[in-house]
């Protein structure tokens, strides 16, 4: 059904542009300035291995967490929205959020095994922003073939970290700062759209007469 492939596009637009592998390759490379270029190889490894148990987590218990908190999916929606948009409007400014990292989990960040998990892969790849995109997508519908699906896009989204992850040094050097920032920028302002539409389908549902 073309609709539905349509849906997973968005799906898979709107996770690359929130984990964001492009805008961790500057971290991963400051991270990874004293590691070897084995340790470099491992820390990515680690570090997308994270981002796929994550989303997976994510993909088949959020139904269950939401029931049990009894929160309903629109309204997840529509705080999930407000968190990606914030996420975008940070981007758009090409500032790191605190959401995703704060100075006193960087100072942290030295110890080798630690860092490709912790702030690496969560909060850095897959933070709040990643993890309630996940749920609202998952939970449209209940089938096994949708869910099959959400979890290829999350391995795929694992996979794109990882490829991000290894080709992070020379492209940073190739780049610069002001290239990863233009990136940054760009993505920022696609999330911004995806967070409306998901904030307004979130909304139809709360507040009916609206239509």
């Amino acid at each position: 059904h073309m609709h539905d492939w349509a849906e997973y596009a968005k799906f898979i637009l709107a996770l690359l542009v929130i984990v964001n592998p492009l805008g961790a390759v500057p971290m991963f490379a400051v991270m990874t300035a004293q590691s070897s270029a084995e340790e470099g190889k491992h820390i990515a490894f680690v570090a997308s291995v994270s981002v796929a148990i994550v989303l997976l987590v994510a993909t088949i218990g959020g139904q269950s967490l939401l029931a049990f908190f009894g929160i309903t999916i629109a309204s997840f929606k529509v705080g999930g929205a407000i968190l990606i948009l914030l996420l975008a409007i940070s981007m758009m400014h090409a500032t790191p959020t605190g959401e995703k990292q704060t100075p006193d989990e960087a100072k942290e960040a030295v110890d080798k095994e630690s860092i490709a998990v912790v702030p690496l892969a969560i909060p850095l790849l897959s933070g709040p922003g990643a993890i309630s995109t996940t749920i609202i997508y998952a939970t449209e519908r209940s089938s096994l073939a949708h869910i099959g699906i959400i979890i290829a896009c999350c391995l795929l989204m694992s996979l794109a970290t990882w490829g991000a992850l290894r080709a992070a040094i020379p492209v940073s050097r190739w780049l610069g700062k002001t290239g990863i920032n233009i990136a940054i920028r760009i993505m920022g302002l696609l999330l911004a759209a995806v967070a409306v539409e998901i904030f307004a389908s979130g909304v139809l549902v709360l507040l009916p007469g609206l239509r």
